[in-house]
């Protein structure tokens, strides 16, 4: 049996700023309905709970709660309109992000 050589380091001209945020933006949506929330609010100026629920097909009660994880984050920013609550894109640079990734070929 031989073992494999070791990766060769690549200089892909990231600075650590730059991975630092990355890799927080990849753990914080790291979930399949908070990348789909990104890809709504990314078309979508803002959308209320109710809006995002019905479009994702997923219970409020759960999506409140990657909703709130994602604000707590910094991701998104919310506003109170009487009894609804609107969720907007705070973080735009997720949008990149997840672009970067939907283009990727092994994927």
């Amino acid at each position: 049996m031989t073992i494999p050589a070791s990766p060769v380091a690549v200089d892909m001209g990231l600075s650590i700023e730059k991975m630092e945020k990355v890799a927080f933006i990849l753990k914080t949506t790291a979930h399949p309905t908070r990348i789909a929330i990104v890809q709504l609010l990314a078309a979508q100026e803002s959308m209320s709970v109710t809006e995002i629920s019905n479009k994702l097909s997923v219970e409020q009660s759960l999506l409140s709660h990657h909703l709130s994880g994602m604000k707590l984050k910094g991701i998104l920013s919310s506003t109170r309109e009487g009894k609804n609550i609107y969720y907007s894109l705070k973080m735009r640079e997720v949008i990149n992000v997840i672009q970067c990734l939907a283009v990727c070929t092994f994927l």
